[in-house]
C-alpha cells in the first residue's frame, strides 16, 4: 500500500522520544537538523507497505529519523540512489544460496531477510519489527536501517565495493588500508569486536557492519578499533562516541 507523501506529523517528537533512543544524546542543533532531514526523506521518497501492512506515522518517522542520522552532516543528495522505502511487518523470506554459518560454506534454502538495498535506484526493504527494536534498544552493534542505508551510500558511485564517495582523494588510500586490515582479519576468522562477523561476507557488507557499529556502539568501536573509527568519523563528519560520553 502506498503512503501519501507528506512530511513529519505534528507529534513527530513524541514518536522519536519513545522509539529512537539515540535522540537523547543529540544536542538541540543536531535534533533540529535531524528533523529537517527526516522531513525531506518523507517528502521526497516513496514510502510503501508490503503484505497489506498499514504505514502509520510511528513507522515512517522511526525509520526516517534513523536513516537521516547517517547523513546528518552530509548532503541529502547522498541518498539519490534511494527511490523508495518498502516496509514489511517482519522479516522477509528469501530462497537462494547464501553464506553458511561456517566460513567457506553456503546454504541453499529459505532464509529470513531483515532488509535489502537494491541497486540502480532501487528500493530499500526493511522489516519493521527489526527497525523498531534496534531503534529502541541500541548497544548491540546491529541496526537494519543503518545497515541498508549504508549500502545506499556505498552505491552512490555505482560500485558496491565498501568504499563510499570520499570527499578528498587523499582519504582513499587511508580508507582502503584501514578497512582492508580489519576486513581481512574477519575473513580469517579473527574476532574484531564490536564488528559483527557478517562483515566478513564481502567489502560492501563490511562497510555496512562498520556503519552499524559506528552509530550503535561508538564507544566500543573507538576503544577496540580506533583507526576504523577515525576513518568512519571523517567520512560521516560525526563523532558519536563523543556524544555518548558527554
Amino acid at each position: 500500500m502506498l503512503h501519501r507523501r507528506r512530511g513529519l506529523p505534528d507529534d513527530w517528537v513524541n514518536i522519536v522520544e519513545t522509539n529512537v533512543a539515540l535522540w537523547r544524546v543529540l544536542d538541540d542543533d543536531e535534533r533540529a537538523l535531524l528533523g529537517s532531514t527526516s522531513d525531506w526523506l518523507l517528502r521526497h521518497k516513496h514510502w510503501e507497505a508490503a503484505q497489506g501492512f498499514a504505514l502509520v506515522d510511528e513507522i515512517t518517522v522511526t525509520i526516517a529519523v534513523q536513516a537521516a542520522l547517517l547523513v546528518l552532516r552530509l548532503s541529502v543528495d547522498e541518498y539519490r540512489e534511494v527511490s523508495a522505502i518498502v516496509v514489511y511487518p517482519t522479516s522477509m523470506q528469501s530462497r537462494g544460496v547464501y553464506a553458511g554459518p561456517v566460513r567457506g560454506t553456503v546454504t541453499d534454502g529459505v532464509v529470513p531477510v531483515l532488509g535489502e538495498a537494491h541497486g540502480r535506484r532501487g528500493p530499500v526493504l526493511l522489516a519493521w519489527d527489526q527497525a523498531r527494536d534496534a531503534a529502541r534498544n541500541p548497544g548491540r552493534g546491529q541496526n537494519v536501517v543503518f545497515h541498508e542505508f549504508a549500502h545506499k551510500l556505498d552505491m552512490v558511485d555505482n560500485v558496491l565495493d565498501g568504499t563510499p564517495a570520499l570527499e578528498h582523494r587523499g582519504d582513499f588510500a587511508r580508507w582502503v588500508q584501514v578497512c582492508t586490515e580489519a576486513y581481512d582479519a574477519l575473513r580469517a576468522g579473527i574476532e574484531r569486536p564490536p564488528l559483527q562477523p557478517y562483515g566478513a561476507t564481502n567489502p560492501a557488507e563490511f562497510f555496512a557492519v562498520a556503519t552499524e557499529a559506528f552509530f550503535d556502539v561508538p564507544v566500543a568501536l573507538v576503544e577496540h578499533e580506533p583507526r576504523l573509527y577515525e576513518v568512519m568519523r571523517d567520512f560521516y563528519k560525526q563523532d558519536p562516541a563523543a556524544r555518548s560520553s558527554s
